[in-house]
């Protein structure tokens, strides 16, 4: 495989510029280019580590001395840009000195089997990015996202996800009405009521239900729930924070199977 062509970019106004910069800033743009903007050496290599080829490598211009040999074949084409070009694109307080476009996947369709871990509305990118991680690591290959939650592949999700999403199959934009498509137990988790985990009997395969920050889950979710689970908290704090919560909770289906 020969090396990617080179091109050097020194403008503001140059149109890929302008797009990544969107890509890089805008939680959403990738929705309308069909592409997204992975920032970093950690992110880019666990593309990589997947199989995956990025249509742009993009390297600041004093880093690509450095970077050529590594990643020469990582990418369809490679792009240069100065240093403060690269610096203001950077959706980083401390920006990296490389990053990789890569084509957004096609949409999967739902497996009605797939351990799934359906968010409810969980709208802070953190969170949301936490639980792909912990999603992944648990053994839960589908997230679904309903109408409502982050964006799944913008940019503050993907850094919360260290690599998540290229092991998983992830659909957003759902609607409730789209989960009578599973064909698993639903569980949903509670600070006030239902079974406590460490005593309760998980279902294998699963769905768990995990909800909006501050309401929680949806009742038309609820209603559905085969099992309510909560998480004792000895300590005595009201409810915990959603990503924890998921890791809790996922940890236990997975190291239970």
């Amino acid at each position: 495989m020969t090396s990617a062509p080179v091109i050097a970019i020194h403008s503001r106004d140059n149109p890929f510029v302008k797009d990544l910069r969107r890509l890089a800033q805008d939680s959403t743009a990738y929705r309308k280019q069909g592409r997204v903007w992975l920032e970093g050496d950690h992110l880019c290599r666990a593309a990589l580590a997947r199989g995956l080829r990025a249509s742009v490598a993009v390297f600041s211009e004093s880093f690509w001395p450095l970077a050529q040999v590594e990643y020469a074949q990582a990418a369809i084409k490679t792009v240069v840009l100065a240093d403060a070009l690269f610096a203001d694109i950077s959706g980083l307080e401390s920006p990296a000195r490389m990053g990789f476009v890569m084509d957004l996947p096609a949409p999967a369709a739902l497996r009605p089997d797939a351990p799934t871990v359906v968010l409810d509305r969980v709208q802070d990118a953190g969170n949301v990015g936490s639980i792909l991680r912990s999603a992944s690591a648990f053994g839960f290959r589908q997230v679904v996202a309903i109408k409502g939650s982050a964006a799944l592949w913008s940019p503050k999700v993907l850094r919360a996800g260290m690599g998540a999403h290229f092991a998983l199959e992830l659909i957003e934009g759902m609607e409730h009405s789209d989960l009578d498509g599973l064909g698993l137990p639903m569980l949903v988790t509670s600070s006030h009521e239902g079974d406590y985990l460490h005593r309760a009997a998980l279902p294998w395969p699963c769905a768990w239900v995990l909800g909006h920050e501050g309401q929680g889950v949806s009742p038309v979710l609820e209603a559905r729930a085969s099992l309510r689970i909560r998480i004792a908290q000895p300590g005595g704090e009201e409810s915990l924070n959603v990503a924890a919560a998921a890791a809790i909770c996922l940890h236990a289906s997975g190291a239970g199977r």
